[in-house]
């Protein structure tokens, strides 16, 4: 048997959304700071959840491991980690329960499995577009050294790796509803009508089938019976009698 098309699908988008979610939790760059006061004009700073970076627009040279303690004090930063580290961590899991469910080896998948699977992989993307909305939303009011405040390609990635995951999860926990459909199914009372009765003429010619028809003992009976009635009955005579008339004599 084939695997079906929605947990192929399912085990496609999961692993790539896990990838995407991995880049956007480790990566310095959900926002970047430009036009900063008394620096160089050409420079940037990458704010991450873990790490800031300098960079700049003329050159190649990064500079990690900034501090910047009354940023990485803001309450989303902690509350960021705690949710995607959780992404991670449940996603990994979730592939391997899927994956268990699946097996492409065997005739047969196990829908109940591989559904819990794809549901455990749709809470973690949620878990993934939470923090990233949030941060997205509360950009801005972050404390910053500028007001030139940017959107990061990790916020772009982790919005993708989460909608990936949730789309994966989506299509693979179609397997609860068909294993619950199926019970019902199995549960319900199939219908079995009774069959037809079917009337065999016995056949004049040991078993083969023949084209004259069968004239069964109850016939012939009803036959005489109807041949002596008619011939008990009185014959009526149909002969002309003429009466003599006055010129006959």
């Amino acid at each position: 048997m084939r695997t079906p098309g929605i947990f192929i699908l399912g085990m496609v988008l999961a692993p790539c959304g896990w990838i995407l979610e991995l880049i956007s939790t480790v990566a310095p760059a959900w926002r970047t700071i430009n036009n900063i006061p008394g620096e160089p004009i050409d420079l940037v700073l990458q704010q991450g959840l873990w790490d800031i970076c300098r960079t700049s627009t003329s050159s190649r040279d990064i500079q990690c491991n900034q501090q910047d303690t009354q940023y990485f004090s803001a309450q989303i930063i902690q509350i960021a980690r705690g949710l995607m580290l959780s992404a991670l961590i449940l996603n990994a899991i979730a592939i391997g329960v899927a994956t268990a469910g699946v097996r492409c080896w065997t005739d047969k998948p196990h829908w109940t499995v591989a559904g819990v699977g794809g549901l455990l992989i749709f809470i973690s993307g949620v878990l993934t577009i939470i923090p990233v909305a949030w941060y997205t939303h509360t950009m801005t009011s972050i404390f910053s050294a500028s007001t030139d405040v940017r959107v990061g390609y990790c916020l772009v990635l982790g919005f993708i790796g989460g909608i990936m995951e949730v789309l994966g999860g989506l299509v693979m926990s179609i397997g609860l509803c068909r294993r619950c459909s199926g019970r019902k199914r199995a549960e319900r009372p199939r219908y079995d009508p009774s069959p037809r009765r079917r009337d065999t003429v016995p056949s004049v010619s040991g078993g083969s089938s023949s084209s004259v028809p069968y004239y069964s003992k109850q016939s012939e009976m009803d036959f005489a019976r109807a041949k002596r009635q008619q011939d008990s009955r009185p014959a009526t005579s149909t002969a002309y009698k003429a009466r003599p008339y006055d010129t006959d004599l």
